[in-house]
């Protein structure tokens, strides 16, 4: 194997990280296992570490080891081998290219042979079919090979799952700790149900919907582009100051009554989603009990709609109709936006990745997060995958998986602040400051959308779809889906 040598692995860090805590995770005792029976001290996980040193003076780094009360030393797991299963992964792990994938490798190597398991992910099943690949796995009593499953997050099957008993409850294992940085993206909070959690997600959130902005637009308008960056460093970049340069973007250039650059190109769906949640709103919320609540008509959910609904009616274009004056395709902001015919697109991060709409849009292009309302912050909303374990193995096999998939989607020693996203942006079309400042700030500040795993919820038709440029006022809209909302909630919380 390769040694844990080197000025960039530090250990330090790794200590805190894995701290070993029944409290943060529940009241459940640890479950009995033969190689690694858990501690219910939370203290005695890192009260020994590697001591690997040299008489040269030369510098060496060393990792933390987990020390298993009951015998002294490093917790064994007997030579397990676990498979994390999904859609997308090469079993075999390409050659490292960057001092990151070096050392990241050496750590996951080091653990394997510290603790006495085997671990990769696998590509088995597809996209369509991951969750009822789940449902058969676990109904059929599974098999002998040991799988942390990988599914898409906001499923909704996933809640009569685990109604049926089919997944693993994470908050009984005491080598979980969701307070740890790698479970800082929040995933494992869409399925806390009744006090129990059955999914999770290490690693940083992903980047998802911000503001695209046009620098040439803004700079014809007399907005120095650098600006926006600059609000979204101090946390000024608001709602207000938003739409105070939409209004100087928004151009009739040749003086013929018709607006030619239009302020807003957006998917008016995805922009209300984002206008609710940056004011510190939300569609369902979750008591104290873990009951979840309609929250479409809590105060800073309506301040939301209400402002979203009036900057569609001034600033975005609401499309071209079809030569049959049909409704304009869904997509047509993009173009708009390709075309110089707006200065804003709110729309996903990847959309500017190769291969993606805005990838070979000759103009500069800016990007940052979600302005923030009045009662709110800078946030994005999660949609990575989820982990999930299935019911069919036993604590002590559940308490491998999840003690194997923590400690291999750990941050890499030494690279504790290195987000990957960063460097996936960076292939883009993106400039430096969206790189080196959006997109860890859209990483650090995400938090969860619960509708989405509430069953039969749907949001689009009924409700997002119909608020747009001079729509219906809020209120009616929410009177043709109030009670059928409610009742979804209600029959998810039976």
């Amino acid at each position: 194997m390769r040694k844990p040598m080197a000025k960039k692995v530090l250990a330090a860090s790794l200590a805190a990280a894995m701290t070993m805590s029944i409290a943060a995770c529940g009241d459940e005792p640890a479950p009995a296992v033969s190689n690694t029976p858990a501690s219910t001290d939370s203290t005695a996980s890192v009260d020994s570490t590697d001591t690997t040193s040299v008489d040269d003076g030369e510098e060496v780094s060393e990792y933390t080891v987990l020390i298993d009360p009951a015998t002294g030393k490093a917790y064994d797991l007997g030579g397990v081998e676990i498979i994390i299963r999904d859609w997308f992964t090469k079993a075999e792990r390409e050659p490292a290219k960057t001092d990151f994938e070096e050392a990241q490798y050496a750590y996951q190597d080091w653990i394997q042979e510290t603790y006495n398991f085997k671990i990769h992910g696998e590509t088995i099943g597809d996209w369509g079919s991951v969750a009822q690949d789940f449902v058969d796995y676990v109904q059929n009593g599974g098999d002998d090979v040991n799988y942390v499953f990988t599914l898409h997050s906001g499923d909704p099957t996933m809640l009569s799952a685990v109604d049926s008993g089919l997944v693993y409850d994470l908050s009984t294992l005491d080598c979980l700790d969701f307070s740890e940085p790698k479970f800082a993206n929040g995933v494992h909070k869409l399925y806390t149900i009744n006090g129990g959690i059955y999914a999770m997600r290490a690693g940083w959130a992903e980047p998802r919907t911000g503001v695209y902005f046009n620098k040439q637009i803004l700079r014809d308008a007399g907005v120095d582009p650098e600006s926006l960056y600059d609000m979204q460093a101090n946390d000024t970049w608001t709602w207000a100051a938003f739409e105070d340069i939409c209004e100087k973007v928004q151009q009739d250039t040749d003086n013929d009554g018709t607006v030619d650059i239009w302020a807003i190109g957006v998917n008016e769906g995805v922009m209300t989603s984002a206008a609710v949640f940056s004011n510190g709103g939300c569609f369902v919320g979750q008591d104290a009990s873990g009951k979840y609540t309609y929250e479409f008509e809590s105060p800073e959910t309506l301040e939301a709609l209400e402002w979203a609904r009036d900057m569609f009616t001034k600033y975005d274009w609401n499309g071209p109709e079809g030569e049959d004056g049909s409704a304009p395709a869904w997509d047509y902001y993009q173009g708009q936006f390709q075309n110089g015919g707006c200065a804003f697109c709110i729309d996903q991060q990847y959309c500017a990745t190769p291969g993606n709409l805005f990838y070979e849009q000759p103009e500069e292009l800016g990007f940052v997060m979600f302005p923030k309302g009045p009662k709110g912050k800078l946030i994005q909303t999660a949609q990575d995958n989820i982990c999930i374990i299935p019911s069919c193995y036993d604590a002590d096999r559940a308490w491998k998986c999840a003690f194997a998939y923590s400690l291999y989607n750990e941050f890499v020693p030494g690279f504790e602040d290195y987000n990957p996203y960063v460097n996936t942006t960076a292939t883009g079309n993106f400039d430096e400051r969206a790189c080196q400042e959006t997109v860890p700030l859209m990483s650090a500040n995400s938090t969860v959308e619960l509708q989405s795993i509430i069953p039969n919820l749907d949001m689009g038709a009924p409700f997002l779809w119909q608020i747009g440029p001079n729509c219906a006022p809020i209120s009616e809209i929410l009177d043709g889906c109030r009670d059928m909302y409610k009742q979804y909630i209600d029959e998810a919380n039976q």
